[in-house]
């Protein structure tokens, strides 16, 4: 049967923002929880640093924003648009392909603001508990925080939308706990300035690490990316002369010295962990329903990366999955759980869902992938995507999109992720759609 729900939406990023939206035009009854004092989550630029660098003290200052000064988007202008919402492609020959971080806050400002979400927000309100209600027939009470005061609503339906890029993972080096130097994760990371005539070690050769390594060469005295392969040899990057390529850390000691699997070794200044987020929900209450393991790296058991089979559809998520055309796959996520809520759409039983994740767990073993790739969608992001629009009576993905997709994915193999964003051309510059 059709429902108007009242639905809890927590936080205002790029997923938070177009999930609202999505709940308001199905008639859900939609407050969004934003901690912060503007709407944008990951894509706002905050020039100021935890004062733990690691970001490992419990009670440290939390700063939201991992963003550095000069990040740009990994995907072009073209696969940044929501389905009926363009980045706006008219002035391509006067802008970037790969925007900078600006203009993508500009880009979910405008959205939100022609659209009326806006007034759906709740800035400087700090979400600190969601849990069930006892004997609530499935209602959930959220308990949040806002200049000191504390206040509790109950709601019929919780989507979590607050994103994967503030809790550092950092890497677990022999020997750290005596070496002298200075460390930092790149979520600390903003300009390259303090790394001035360093010696610096960075660890992960992902977007993050090879864009930031490339950012510090620029001023340091040199610059050695570690990664987790073991096989590596000591090589040059690009065209730098202070930037070299190594293999995993194999140890460190108490003289300061970074010793690597195949025996090379350096003295450095400073070690900055480029190793990635956890997954975290700290306000989050399930009595273990749903868990966050594998170092933070999995979250489950979630069907299809959205919907916790024991809590569905009143709990669920967006934006868990990685890779893929991730603005319009919030949008199809966040259209099936709205129409989910109002009846429109039926989720499987229970255990039609448990088995469903127990399926994709089992491939995942069997292709021989990590579980901490649980919610990596590569190579079957357009599957992913297009299943969701069948559930909810959409088209597949446009082809162009998926064209203009597997062409940047092309150029990142062929040239390295460090150059493709300055090689890449497509010819078809014309916007796609859902």
């Amino acid at each position: 049967m059709a429902e108007s729900r009242k639905v809890a939406v927590i936080g205002a990023g790029a997923s938070g923002l177009v999930t609202s939206r999505e709940l308001q035009r199905e008639g859900h009854r939609v407050v969004v929880f934003e901690k912060s004092n503007q709407l944008g989550g990951l894509w706002v630029y905050n020039p100021r640093v935890e004062t733990d660098l690691l970001s490992l003290d419990p009670n440290r200052e939390i700063v939201h924003s991992s963003l550095y000064k000069s990040l740009r988007t990994n995907l072009p202008r073209q696969l940044m648009s929501f389905s009926d919402y363009s980045f706006d492609c008219a002035e391509i020959g006067n802008r970037l392909n790969f925007p900078e971080h600006e203009e993508v806050l500009k880009f979910l400002n405008e959205f939100a603001n022609d659209f009326g979400i806006n007034e759906l927000i709740r800035f400087n309100t700090e979400v600190v508990r969601v849990a069930s209600v006892e004997f609530g027939g499935n209602r959930w009470v959220v308990e949040s925080k806002s200049e000191e005061l504390s206040s509790e609503e109950v709601f019929d339906s919780v989507v979590i939308c607050n994103g994967h890029y503030t809790t550092p993972r950092v890497a677990n080096i022999p020997g750290i706990h005596n070496w002298p130097g200075k460390q930092i994760h790149s979520h600390n990371y903003r300009v390259p300035e303090p790394f001035k005539d360093q010696i610096v070690v960075v660890i992960g050769d992902g977007p993050s690490g090879l864009d930031i390594c490339r950012d510090i060469a620029t001023v340091a005295k040199q610059v050695h990316l570690s990664t987790r392969s073991s096989e590596i040899e000591v090589s040059k990057l690009d065209n730098y002369e202070n930037l070299w390529n190594h293999s995993k850390i194999d140890h460190v000691d108490e003289s300061g010295e970074v010793t690597f699997l195949d025996g090379s070794s350096i003295h450095a200044d400073i070690i900055l962990h480029c190793t990635g987020y956890k997954y975290d929900f700290p306000f989050l209450e399930t009595n273990g329903i749903v868990s966050v393991n594998d170092e933070g790296r999995v979250v489950g058991p979630l069907y299809k990366h959205v919907f916790p089979p024991m809590l569905s559809p009143c709990l669920s998520f967006v934006s868990i999955p990685y890779q893929g055309i991730v603005f319009l796959m919030f949008e199809l996520q966040a259209k099936w759980i709205a129409q989910v809520l109002f009846g429109k759409v039926l989720l499987p039983s229970e255990e039609e869902m448990l088995a469903d994740v127990e399926d994709h767990n089992r491939q995942l073993e069997e292709a021989g992938i990590p579980k901490r790739h649980t919610h990596r969608l590569h190579p079957h992001e357009m599957e992913y995507m297009d299943w969701i629009a069948a559930q909810i009576g959409m088209p597949s993905l446009d082809a162009g999109l998926k064209e203009i997709y597997w062409s940047i994915y092309k150029c990142a193999r062929e040239v390295g992720y460090a150059n493709y964003r300055d090689l890449w051309v497509f010819e078809n510059l014309t916007q796609s759609s859902l």
